[in-house]
């Protein structure tokens, strides 16, 4: 491996933050004890948004993180705002979700994967839809409006508006607008 060529990067920062560190912070925004945000500047949080225990939000400078009104996020989340994230109003996104925007080109064997050029590619969650406990969000994904993404999955691919899905890699089980 030729690691001589690898380039030496400072801290990004502790995480702290203050209000007006951000693009935009709505009213009645709470951020529970530990969350962590890094480039605040790129990130617009708009009204009644919870933000729970030990979540990172890790805006990039470039792109931008957007929360939509009335979203609640639960602990311990990793968003990695590199390529973008879009997140409508009304979603819910449990515990233990990661967000990821970016992965590594796979284009010379002679370095280890870790410093391969970085690709980005943003990830959208509609209005009203439902992320489940310790699932993954891959670089481009959409999750449609009003869908369910169930816990623990690994969504590879986008996702209908109104639709389940659940599993790794997520498949689609039902739409919601069927009658049961």
């Amino acid at each position: 491996m030729k690691l001589d060529k690898i380039k030496s990067y400072s801290s990004h920062g502790t995480g702290d933050f203050s209000p007006e560190d951000f693009a935009s912070l709505g009213e009645g925004v709470v951020f529970e004890r530990g969350a962590l945000v890094f480039h605040a500047n790129t990130i617009n949080i708009e009204d009644n948004v919870y933000i729970g225990h030990n979540t990172i939000l890790k805006g990039y400078y470039k792109n931008t993180i957007s929360i939509g009104a009335n979203t609640w996020i639960g602990q311990d989340c990793f968003f990695h705002g590199a390529g973008g994230i879009e997140i409508g109003r009304s979603v819910g996104i449990g515990p233990k979700v990661s967000i990821l925007t970016s992965s590594h080109r796979d284009n010379n064997v002679e370095l280890p994967i870790l410093f391969h050029e970085l690709v980005f590619k943003p990830v959208k969650i509609c209005d009203g839809a439902d992320v489940g406990v310790g699932s993954i969000l891959l670089p481009g994904v959409t999750i449609g409006e009003g869908a369910v993404v169930g816990a623990g999955s690994v969504v590879t691919r986008d996702v209908p508006a109104f639709s389940i899905v659940a599993g790794n890699p997520a498949r689609i089980l039902r739409s919601r607008l069927e009658k049961k």
